[in-house]
């Protein structure tokens, strides 16, 4: 392969938990590539730490989705400008504005101020896995349904509309379904989500959704932030805690950190988002010319940034293969970084916290009910995880 030969994103994964062997193949010996878009774009693949942090932190490259091409199937969602309120997908000074009226709303001690209520519900789903009795998909059980609740419950999301909101998201993020079916599914979430911003308006209750009535933004602008906002809360966070606790299981010596070391908490969290990532990559899109890593990127290319790869980068942490939860992982960017570094990252966190040690302190006979090669991986996904987790535990422990 000559420097200039464009290369297709990487997806075979050898392990549940690693990313693309070629992806660390390329950081070693070119980590900044040529890249091929399946659109026919000629862009640009970067995998190092040092130069994801630096494209992410650079205003000259653009998160406008309008402006960006994906290196998978888009299903339509890129070439579009951001609808009003879809902030994650503009630039400042728009970004700036949104950004600032949210920023409050997800501080660290107002999330941890969350901590009790968020234990309580992990609790209340532990209760029922319990009662049920051994096996479960922990997905189902457990994974999925705590971050639903917490989020719906932050936005004000009625407990009726829950489910409905969950599946149209799965829909959403798959890349192997149809492109009516997707458009369907965001035209309804989006539908409902109005219907609730106009009875917040007209009766408000103690939630995120409406206090946001109180500001100077449109119903379409607030029910375009309360989708975005649920869709983050609903997807990622479950699959943190569905493939976090699939490596524990996989990793005993690594459990039994996790068991006997509870001061380590925030600790553990982070080297598991280290370790997965399981939002692959971002893209961004080049405003005017930029010299990166000695390549130069014209106006209007896109990059896609690894943040699988970076997160494994041995020029950033040692022995980046080995999950390790005495690391101190500081310096990830499984959240992002610089101006868009994700809003609800401490939310997150506090989840994490509260589902890890609650799981095991519950369950410690908790194990695969089924052999490691038998659980669904969500490569059809735009987040990684797993479809399903069946696990099982000694009944009576």
């Amino acid at each position: 392969m000559t420097p200039t030969e464009a290369v297709v994103l990487p997806t075979g994964r050898p392990t549940p938990f690693d990313p693309p062997a070629e992806l660390g193949e390329l950081r070693e010996s070119r980590p900044i590539t040529r890249l091929a878009y399946p659109d026919g774009h000629r862009g640009w693949l970067v995998t190092s730490h040092a130069l994801v942090r630096e494209v992410l932190a650079d205003p000259r490259f653009s998160a406008r989705s309008e402006l960006r091409h994906l290196p998978v199937d888009s299903g339509g969602q890129a070439g579009r400008p951001a609808p009003p309120g879809m902030f994650i997908s503009t630039d400042p000074p728009v970004h700036t504005r949104y950004r600032h009226l949210l920023t409050g709303e997800f501080t660290v001690r107002r999330m941890r101020r969350l901590t009790e209520r968020i234990e309580e519900i992990t609790r209340v789903h532990l209760d029922a896995m319990e009662r049920q009795g051994p096996p479960a998909d922990l997905v189902a059980a457990f994974t999925a349904p705590i971050p639903a609740v917490v989020i719906c419950e932050l936005l004000g999301v009625p407990e009726q509309d829950r489910e409905r909101f969950m599946a149209q998201g799965t829909t959403l993020m798959r890349t192997d379904v149809p492109q009516e079916e997707k458009i369907a599914a965001y035209l309804a979430m989006q539908a409902h989500m109005k219907e609730l911003v106009l009875a917040k308006r007209a009766a408000p209750t103690d939630d995120m959704l409406s206090g946001l009535t109180g500001s100077d933004l449109t119903d379409e602008e607030l029910a375009n932030i309360g989708f975005m906002l649920l869709g983050a809360g609903l997807d990622t966070t479950a699959n943190m805690l569905a493939l976090g606790t699939f490596a524990l299981l996989r990793n005993p010596a690594q459990l039994d950190v996790l068991r006997s070391e509870p001061d380590r908490a925030d600790q553990v969290v982070e080297e598991l988002l280290r370790y997965l990532s399981v939002v692959p990559f971002l893209v961004r899109t080049a405003l005017e010319d930029v010299e990166l890593g000695g390549e130069r990127v014209s106006a209007g290319e896109t990059v896609t940034i690894s943040i699988a790869a970076a997160n494994r980068d041995p020029g950033r942490f040692a022995d980046p293969d080995r999950l390790d939860l005495l690391r101190a992982s500081g310096g990830h960017v499984a959240f992002g970084h610089g101006v868009h570094q994700c809003l609800g990252q401490q939310l997150a966190r506090v989840e994490m916290l509260a589902g890890f040690p609650a799981l095991f302190e519950r369950f410690p006979s908790l194990r695969l009910a089924v052999e490691p090669g038998e659980v669904p991986l969500r490569t059809d996904m735009l987040i990684y995880g797993v479809h399903r987790l069946p696990v099982t535990w000694d009944a009576g422990q």
